[in-house]
């Protein structure tokens, strides 16, 4: 516990150095743009590319990846689990590159039919240009990713945690150097930047690690199966998940300028505390506890995931109310000013304060979803995911009406919640927790 917590304290600081500079560069984003109809074109094209790198390199694999990763150190040490990793790797970006080639190849059709069939055809044209830009940095990612969670399954936090960081200072670089002669492609080009920066910053960790890289594409091998076996349910999991946003922009197009990149930064504001204490918490387990199961310790894993659910719900709760009271003034201060006038602060401060509200929840998510998938549980978390976008979709339907665009922040916050309860549910049942 001792070793969990001062690894968690570490992940925390640099997420939490993470989600400063991410606060920093849309600050610099909304001083430059406001909520202008381009930035909306540019939030939305990142939809699709940001659910390629989810379901194929990012999340599912990262998730479904690290468990079978410790066993494999566990059982064939370190040679044994970078054959399996170069297996993985290959194979993973050869899929990720096919699907970017199909998405840059017709991104217009996805466009109209899928992302934003509300916008006009101008900017619909725009959002599918800044697309093929962002499929490039996705293509970064799908070996950044990977290599992500070859890190931390080692213990090894630092350079992964420090990675999101050089990506945001890569969009920074956009916006500041790029955007006067690009406009908003300057921030795509910092995009790929960011995402040529979070692959590179990993790379030492490699070196440390004795990578050796086995040039093979196959599905022969044991630990690429069970990998793929566990991927498939977390794709689609996660697939659920990115719905969530794809519909979110889907709908909010239709309901007028401005709204997609309020409830954009409404995300932001959320994230910065959700990711410092719930995907801190949760990264940090992860490893420990697929290693409590590999080993079959039952007893000490059960009192290791009360002990983290009862710390994050007391640290949530407070902090959920103290963000309520300190958003207002808090966008106020840091977002108003040059493009962002005080009418684009209240649709801000208005949604972020409806998704807050599922700060606990979320962190929850965090931890309990990473408990499934250290039991090498994949399905649970997809038919749990699958109820959370209906959820999504029926609060949104339902309270439109009478919340207008910041329905759909409010209906994130119910969604996830009601998922964290199915998940401790489950989880008690099983008498896991």
């Amino acid at each position: 516990m001792k070793r969990l917590l001062s690894t968690s304290l570490l992940i925390s600081f640099l997420f939490g150095v993470d989600k400063i500079v991410a606060l920093a560069r849309q600050v610099i984003i909304a001083r430059y743009f406001g909520l202008d109809p381009v930035l909306d074109a540019y939030n939305a094209s990142n939809n699709l590319p940001d659910t390629l790198f989810a379901l194929i390199s990012g999340g599912a694999l990262a998730i479904a990846f690290i468990p079978v990763l410790t066993e494999t150190l566990t059982t064939a040490g370190r040679a044994g689990a970078w054959k399996l990793f170069s297996l993985v790797a290959n194979l993973a970006f050869v899929i990720t590159a096919v699907i970017a080639a199909l998405i840059a190849l017709f991104p217009l059709v996805l466009v109209q039919r899928v992302v934003t069939p509300g916008f006009p055809l101008a900017q619909q044209l725009l959002v599918a240009d800044l697309m093929r830009l962002n499929i490039i940095a996705t293509l970064f990612f799908s070996l950044s990713g990977l290599i992500t969670g070859a890190l931390q399954a080692q213990q090894h936090f630092l350079l992964p945690a420090l990675a999101p960081v050089l990506y945001n200072v890569g969009q920074i670089i956009g916006v500041v150097s790029l955007k006067p002669r690009f406009g908003i492609h300057g921030l795509a080009y910092g995009v790929i930047l960011g995402a040529m920066l979070h692959l590179a910053i990993q790379i030492p960790g490699l070196v440390k690690y004795q990578f050796r890289w086995t040039p093979r594409l196959t599905l022969a091998e044991v630990g690429v199966r069970k990998v793929l076996r566990l991927m498939g349910p977390r794709v689609f999991t996660l697939a659920f998940i990115n719905f969530i946003f794809i519909l979110n922009d889907r709908i909010a197009s239709g309901l007028g300028g401005g709204a997609i990149s309020a409830l954009t930064y409404a995300w932001t504001i959320l994230q910065l505390p959700e990711t410092v204490i719930g995907t801190a918490i949760g990264t940090a387990l992860l490893p420990t506890l697929s290693e409590l199961v590999t080993v079959g310790k039952a007893a000490e894993l059960k009192q290791l995931l009360r002990r983290a659910i009862t710390i994050l719900i007391l640290i949530t709760i407070p902090v959920t109310l103290l963000s309520l009271v300190l958003v207002r003034p808090a966008v106020k201060l840091v977002f108003e000013g040059r493009a962002f006038t005080a009418q684009n602060s209240e649709l801000v401060i208005y949604a972020a304060r409806l998704m807050l509200l599922g700060l606990t929840g979320h962190s929850l998510v965090e931890i309990a979803g990473r408990t499934f998938y250290a039991h090498q549980d994949a399905r649970t978390p997809f038919y749990l995911a699958a109820l959370t976008l209906i959820l999504f979709v029926v609060f949104a339907l339902l309270l439109s009406p009478f919340l207008n665009f910041a329905a759909l922040a409010l209906a994130n916050a119910l969604a996830f919640t009601a998922e964290a309860v199915f998940m401790l549910v489950i989880l008690h049942r099983r008498s896991i927790l």
